[in-house]
């Protein structure tokens, strides 16, 4: 019969040996295996056996990772220099991929990013990146993306977080909004006046075909002048007669 004192360590061996065999991951992991250095498979979720010390694995989390890309200065098209800093998101969608094709896809994403950043933003005036942010951002994933996609990895969005400068272009950025608005007002000052020349030049020809518009256009100021009753209007009575019998005459026909 075989010694108990040979069954108790062959026991502690065989439970050593199946603990390193027996690996658990959860739902949102995958395992790259190695066997003998080559690239044997792919394992998760749940339950699965490994050789101990022939296999090798490593653990890849595919949830989505938010990565903060810090401050970037910048110089824009026109020579602005602005400070950016943004948001990539980004997930591993081929495990083996991210394992084989980069050394560290985490750190290698995030130095992407802040170089994808700059030369975006390098290329674009400093107005587009204040009003046209959107396309800024998916400019900067389809760059991410493309780069990226050889690690198996999916940039699935970029946000610009922040854009600033110093206090000197701001103080010309606010003098140009001045200006612009000035120059709008003054653009709808110029329409008002040419609309109300237009019509005083269509009064004016009614006034030359009818002569007697005008002195009746006359008489109506004198009623707006004799409600304030503070002035004294000294009128020909003459032209007034030849109005008023004018008038009349015409009513009759």
């Amino acid at each position: 019969m075989v010694s108990f004192d040979i069954i108790l360590p062959l026991a502690i061996v065989a439970i050593f040996i199946l603990s390193k065999a027996v690996k658990i991951v959860n739902e949102y992991e995958r395992v790259v295996i190695f066997r003998l250095g080559r690239l044997s498979g792919i394992k998760g979720p749940g339950l699965f056996l490994i050789i101990p010390i022939i296999d090798t694995v490593v653990k890849v989390d595919l949830r989505v990772v938010t990565i903060d890309v810090p401050k970037q200065a910048v110089i824009t098209r026109d020579n602005v220099t602005v400070a950016v800093d943004a948001v990539v998101y980004y997930k591993v969608i081929d495990p083996s991929k991210a394992v084989n094709e980069v050394e560290n896809f985490k750190y290698a994403t995030a130095m992407l990013s802040q170089t994808t950043l700059r030369d975006v933003v390098g290329q674009i005036e400093f107005d587009d990146v204040l009003s046209n942010r959107d396309d800024v951002n998916k400019s900067i994933q389809e760059m991410l993306d493309v780069a990226t996609d050889p690690w198996g990895i999916k940039v699935t969005s970029v946000t610009l977080r922040d854009v600033s400068i110093d206090d000197v272009m701001q103080r010309a950025i606010a003098k140009q909004a001045e200006a612009e608005r000035e120059k709008r007002a003054r653009i709808i000052l110029a329409d008002g006046e040419y609309i109300a020349a237009t019509k005083m030049k269509d009064a004016a020809r009614l006034y030359e075909e009818v002569p007697v518009a005008i002195k009746l256009r006359e008489l109506q100021t004198y009623a707006e002048i004799a409600r304030e009753r503070n002035m004294i209007v000294v009128a020909n009575p003459t032209d007034i007669g030849n109005i008023a019998a004018f008038s009349k005459a015409f009513d009759k026909k």
